[in-house]
């Protein structure tokens, strides 16, 4: 049983630091903190710290920036840490054959799907567009497929009604912290864990998000336009043109209600919201955001504007 386990952590966004934090174990020995290099952002352009590297210069623990980990001296540098462990959440950067092989225990991910579903980028968002009615994490062995390693321990939790995807990955962190807390434990007191190899069907990929599926497509449900605009809040945050504004919508539900008008009209705008002709159904926007202002409510949206008329994705 190892009493002790020297350990290399690799991560990069906020999903990533509360995992970070299940490491500090009286019995783990946190050597380095790998997270990618840092990087322009804001209007300034100025050089960023990922939040896993804040929170561990926060730790007064070791960090390493590599451009990539197919660098020899990367590797090298990994050799010379003589890890028994490395565990990898969102760290974004891909691990050779090579490193995937040096530390002793090998390589452990934290995935915020039920895997085989969602393997890749974005398996928050495409679980909440899919209309997926619960989701999970998985502690895995990682291997040279992507996301395709046996699962050593999995949890899952149900999707609410009203989840977003800031809400959902807020849960799914804490989740998957509490997971590889008991990864690293049952390790710790030598209780062996069984990997569980994925089943061959029931895979999906999870494609990472890009701003151009922002617009909504009123031709679409107006079920699956509630799931979109709940699954892209916070970001890239859903879109369409209504009364010849660009707006961004950040919180809509669709009604039980029947659409006669076309696809993209205005039925009714009150207090309670902008409701839009689907072509299944009614979408009520409930908050927006013009360019360069803040996020408000539909009320105060309306009182600074005439009724709109027709919206358009």
């Amino acid at each position: 049983m190892p009493s002790r386990l020297r350990l290399a952590f690799a991560g990069t966004p906020e999903f990533a630091v509360p995992h970070l934090a299940a490491c500090k174990n009286p019995d783990v020995e946190i050597v380095a903190v790998y997270t990618q290099p840092d990087r322009p952002a804001g209007r300034g352009r100025q050089l960023a710290l990922s939040p896993v590297k804040r929170a561990a210069l926060d730790a007064n623990l070791a960090v390493e920036q590599p451009e990539t980990l197919k660098d020899p001296r990367a590797q090298k540098r990994l050799r010379e840490l003589e890890l028994d462990l490395l565990v990898v959440v969102a760290y974004g950067l891909i691990l050779p054959r090579k490193v995937l092989a040096l530390p002793r225990l090998g390589c452990w991910n934290v995935h915020a799907s039920l895997l085989p579903r969602w393997r890749g980028a974005a398996p928050i968002q495409r679980a909440l567009l899919a209309g997926d009615s619960e989701t999970g994490v998985c502690l895995m062995q990682m291997e040279a497929g992507l996301d395709t390693g046996p699962v050593l321990l999995r949890s899952a939790i149900p999707i609410f009604d009203n989840d977003t995807g800031g809400s959902l990955h807020d849960r799914l962190a804490a989740l998957g912290a509490q997971v590889l807390d008991a990864g690293l434990r049952r390790t710790l007191r030598g209780d062996a864990m069984t990997p569980e190899a994925q089943a061959s069907d029931g895979a999906t990929y999870a494609h990472k998000l890009d701003k151009a599926e922002a617009p909504l497509d009123w031709n679409d449900s107006a079920v699956a336009l509630e799931r979109k605009v709940r699954a892209f809040n916070p970001w890239p945050v859903a879109e369409a043109l209504i009364g010849g504004e660009r707006l961004r919508i950040w919180a809509a539900h669709a009604l039980p209600a029947t659409a006669t008008a076309a696809p993209g009209s205005v039925v009714a705008s009150t207090r309670d919201g902008i409701d839009v002709a689907c072509a299944q159904g009614v979408l009520r926007i409930t908050e927006v955001q013009r360019d360069g202002g803040k996020r408000i409510a539909v009320r105060d949206y309306l009182n600074a504007r005439v009724e709109p008329g027709k919206a358009r994705s």
